[in-house]
C-alpha cells in the first residue's frame, strides 16, 4: 500500500543504460600520455593506439572522449589559455617581470616543453585548426599575466594607465620566447634580470 508520506519521496533518478563514466585518472592518464607521445614521436607519428598504450588504457577509452588525435590535442592547447601563469606580485613593476621570467624560463626549458612547442609550430603552419589553438593558448594565457603585470604597475605610478596593451604584451612575452623558442640559445648568466630591467624600461617610455 502507498502511503501519502512514501508519494511524496521524489523518484530516484537512474542513469540511462548503457551510458559511460568517465573516470577523472582515466583522463589525467590520457592527457599526460599525449605530452609523452608529442614529445617523443611528434603530432604527425602521434596515434591514438600510441597515446592508449602509453596510457595503459585501450582505444575506447580515448575515443570516448575525444573523436581524433587532432581534438585531443587541441583540447589540450586550449587547456593552456586557461590554466595560464601565476600573475607575480613582488612589489615592483621590474620584480614582476623578473619573476616571469624566471618561471617562464625554467618552463621552457623543461624537455618536454622544448620538443612539443616546435613541433606544434610546425604543424600549425599546415593545420588552421592548430594554428587557432595555439594562438589562442599562447596569447590569452601570457596576455592574463601580462594585463595582471600593467595593472599592478598603473596602480604604483610606475606606468601610463593609457599605455597600449596590445603593444606591452608584445614587448613583455617576446623576448624571452624569441630566446628561448625560437633561436634557442642557452640564457647566459644574469640575462633574466638584464631583460627585467630593459623590459620595465621600455613599459615606462610607452
Amino acid at each position: 500500500m502507498t502511503t501519502n508520506a512514501d508519494s511524496a519521496k521524489p523518484a530516484r533518478r537512474r542513469a540511462p543504460a548503457g551510458a559511460a563514466v568517465l573516470r577523472e585518472d582515466v583522463t589525467d592518464a590520457i592527457r599526460a600520455a599525449v605530452f609523452e607521445e608529442l614529445a617523443a614521436v611528434g603530432y604527425a607519428r602521434m596515434s591514438i593506439e600510441g597515446i592508449a598504450r602509453r596510457a595503459g588504457v585501450g582505444k575506447t577509452a580515448v575515443y570516448r572522449r575525444w573523436r581524433s588525435k587532432l581534438h585531443l590535442v587541441l583540447d589540450l592547447v586550449s587547456a593552456i589559455a586557461v590554466q595560464g601563469l601565476p600573475a607575480p606580485d613582488t612589489g615592483s613593476l621590474e620584480g614582476d617581470l623578473r619573476l616571469l621570467y624566471e618561471v617562464t624560463s625554467r618552463a621552457l626549458k623543461h624537455p618536454v616543453a622544448g620538443q612539443i612547442i616546435p613541433d606544434l609550430q610546425a604543424e600549425a603552419a599546415r593545420n588552421p585548426d592548430i594554428a587557432e589553438a595555439m594562438q589562442k593558448a599562447l596569447r590569452e594565457g601570457q596576455h592574463g599575466v601580462a594585463n595582471g603585470i600593467v595593472r599592478s604597475a598603473v596602480a604604483r605610478g610606475e606606468v601610463r594607465a593609457d599605455l597600449d596593451e596590445d603593444l606591452a604584451l608584445d614587448l613583455i612575452s617576446g623576448p624571452l620566447y624569441w630566446r628561448a623558442v625560437v633561436v634557442r640559445t642557452p640564457l647566459p648568466k644574469g640575462y633574466l634580470g638584464k631583460l627585467a630591467s630593459a623590459t620595465a624600461a621600455g613599459l615606462r617610455a610607452l
